[in-house]
C-alpha cells in the first residue's frame, strides 16, 4: 500500500504541475485557428543553378526567414515543401499583398567598406537596433492569439517596426556602396578554427570578385573599420581586417571570417551568405488568407467536438466497466491535462489537424484500458482472486498495448518525416498523445486500481465483472 501511496502522490504532483503550466503558458495556435496569411513560394532554377539540391533550398529558406522576421510576425512558420517549394505561415497577418511584396524576389548580398570616422556611430546604432529588436520581441510575446489588435498595441507595434527600419537604414548609411555583390561569391563554409574551440566561416569569390574583395579589404585593413556584409540591406556581420593586409588586401579571393563563433552562429552565417549568393528567384504560387472569425469558429467547434467525445468515452467506461471504468476516467482526465501541458511546454503549435490528433490519442488511451480490463475479467471468470486478476490483466495486456502503440508511433514518425504543414502537426500531437497515454494507462490506472483494492469496501467482484458475485477462497488461488 505504501508503494501505491507514493505513486499516487507523484501522479497528484504531476497533475497539479500540469494545471500550473496550462494556466501560465498560453497555448500556441496555428494559422487555421488564429487567422492570418499562408504563402507557397516556388524556388525557380536558373542557367547557373539548373538543379536545386537540399543545400540550395536551405540557403533560400534562411533568406526568407530573415524577411519574415522583418515583418514583425510572431510564431511564423517557414518550412520546405517538396523539393522546390517553401510554405510560409504568418499568423495575424491579414495583408497578403504586403507579405508577397516582402517575401518575393531574389536575395541581395553586398560587401561594403565602412566609412572613415563612423566607428563610434556604428556601435551606437547597433545598440539602438538591438534595443528595438528586444522591445519588439517583448511586445510580440504579449500579443493575443486570436482577434484583432487594439489600436494602441497596433500603433506601438508599427512604431517599433519603423524604428528598426530606421536603425537598419542608419547602419547602412555608415558603409560605402560597392560593386561586390552575392553573384561573385562562389561558396561559404562553416568550420572549426585552427586554434581553440571557436568556429569560423570561410568564403570563396570568383575571379572578378577576388579582385574587388582585395580592393575592399585593403581600404579597411588596420583602420579599425569593418567590412560590412549586408543581406537585403540588413547588416549581418562586420568583420575587421588585420593590418598585415594594408598594402595588398586579401588576395586570392579566399578569406576566413572569425570572431569566436559558436557552432550554431557560424552555421547561421554560412547559410545567410550562401542564400545571398544564390541567384535564385522565388515566385508566389499560392496566397491564402484565413480570417480571425473563421479561426474562432474553428476553435469553438473543435472544443465542442473534443468535450463531447471525451464525455461520451467517460460515460461508456463508467457504465460498462464499473469501478475500473471510473478509475480509468480519472486517469483519462489526468492524461488530457498532462498532454495539454506538454504541448504548451514544447511550444507545439496547435492546428485543426493537431486537435484531431489529440482527440484520436484519447481513443488510443482508452484502448489500453479496455485491453487491461477485458483481461482482468477473463482472469476473474477463470477463478483467480481479485488482486491476482487485476495484476494478471496488466501483465498479459502489456504486450498488446506496446505493439499497438509502437505501430502507431511508427506511423506518426513517417507522417512527420515525409509530411509537411498541417500533416506534421497531426503526427506530432498524435505521437505525443500516444506516449503519454501509455504512461497514464500503465501507471496512473494501475496505481488507482491497486490503491482501491487496498480498501475492503472496494473488493466486490461485481464492481469489476458484472454477473460475478463471489470469489474463490485464498487456498484455491492458482
Amino acid at each position: 500500500m505504501a508503494k501505491y501511496q507514493a505513486w499516487l502522490g507523484l501522479i497528484l504532483a504531476l497533475t497539479l504541475a500540469a494545471v500550473v503550466v496550462i494556466t501560465q503558458i498560453p497555448t500556441r495556435l496555428g494559422l487555421d485557428l488564429r487567422g492570418g496569411s499562408q504563402l507557397t513560394l516556388q524556388v525557380q532554377p536558373t542557367p547557373a543553378i539548373p538543379t536545386l539540391t537540399e543545400r540550395e533550398m536551405e540557403a533560400v529558406q534562411s533568406v526568407v526567414e530573415g524577411r519574415v522576421n522583418g515583418l514583425g510576425v510572431s510564431e511564423a512558420v517557414v518550412q520546405q515543401l517538396g523539393n522546390d517549394q517553401l510554405l510560409i505561415q504568418l499568423p495575424g497577418v491579414n495583408d497578403p499583398q504586403q507579405a508577397e511584396r516582402v517575401l518575393g524576389g531574389t536575395a541581395q548580398l553586398e560587401f561594403r567598406a565602412q566609412k572613415p570616422g563612423t566607428e563610434q556611430q556604428l556601435i551606437i546604432e547597433t545598440q539602438l537596433q538591438q534595443e528595438h529588436l528586444a522591445e519588439l520581441a517583448a511586445l510580440q510575446s504579449t500579443l493575443p492569439e486570436t482577434g484583432a489588435l487594439d489600436a494602441e498595441t497596433a500603433a506601438q507595434l508599427e512604431k517599433i517596426q519603423a524604428q528598426i527600419t530606421e536603425s537598419e537604414t542608419a547602419i547602412s548609411n555608415l558603409f560605402e556602396p560597392s560593386q561586390l555583390t552575392g553573384d561573385k561569391l562562389a561558396d561559404a563554409l562553416a568550420r572549426p578554427a585552427a586554434s581553440g574551440t571557436a568556429w569560423e566561416v570561410t568564403i570563396q569569390f570568383n575571379d572578378q570578385g577576388a579582385t574587388e574583395f582585395a580592393e575592399l579589404t585593403r581600404s579597411v585593413a588596420g583602420t579599425g573599420r569593418g567590412l560590412g556584409i549586408f543581406l537585403d540591406n540588413r547588416l549581418i556581420s562586420a568583420p575587421r581586417v588585420d593590418v598585415e593586409y594594408a598594402e595588398t588586401g586579401i588576395v586570392g579571393g579566399r578569406a576566413s571570417i572569425s570572431g569566436n563563433f559558436t557552432t550554431q552562429a557560424a552555421r547561421d552565417l554560412e547559410i545567410q551568405l550562401r542564400g545571398g549568393a544564390l541567384p535564385l528567384p522565388v515566385a508566389v504560387v499560392e496566397n491564402r488568407t484565413v480570417g480571425p472569425s473563421l479561426g474562432r469558429d474553428s476553435i469553438q467547434r473543435s472544443l465542442y467536438a473534443a468535450l463531447v467525445g471525451l464525455a461520451l468515452v467517460l460515460v461508456f467506461m463508467a457504465v460498462y466497466y464499473r469501478l475500473p471504468g471510473i478509475l480509468a476516467d480519472i486517469a483519462l482526465v489526468v492524461y488530457a491535462l498532462l498532454t495539454w501541458a506538454v504541448f504548451n511546454l514544447l511550444g507545439v503549435t496547435l492546428t485543426l489537424p493537431g486537435i484531431a490528433g489529440f482527440i484520436l490519442s484519447i481513443g488510443m488511451a482508452v484502448d489500453a484500458n479496455v485491453l487491461i480490463f477485458e483481461r482482468t475479467r477473463e482472469e476473474l471468470r477463470a477463478g483467480k482472486t481479485l488482486y491476482r486478476s487485476v495484476e494478471s490483466g496488466f501483465y498479459r495486456a502489456f504486450s498488446s498495448i506496446l505493439d499497438s502503440n509502437v505501430t502507431t508511433l511508427i506511423s506518426c514518425l513517417a507522417l512527420f518525416w515525409f509530411g509537411a504543414g498541417l500533416v506534421k502537426g497531426f503526427a506530432l500531437t498524435l505521437g505525443l498523445g500516444v506516449v503519454i497515454s501509455m504512461f497514464t494507462a500503465l501507471t496512473c490506472t494501475r496505481t488507482l486500481l491497486f490503491f482501491a483494492l487496498g480498501m475492503p469496501q472496494f473488493r466486490k467482484p461485481a464492481w469489476f465483472c458484472p454477473g460475478l458475485t463471489s470469489l474463490p477462497s485464498r487456498s484455491a488461488t492458482p
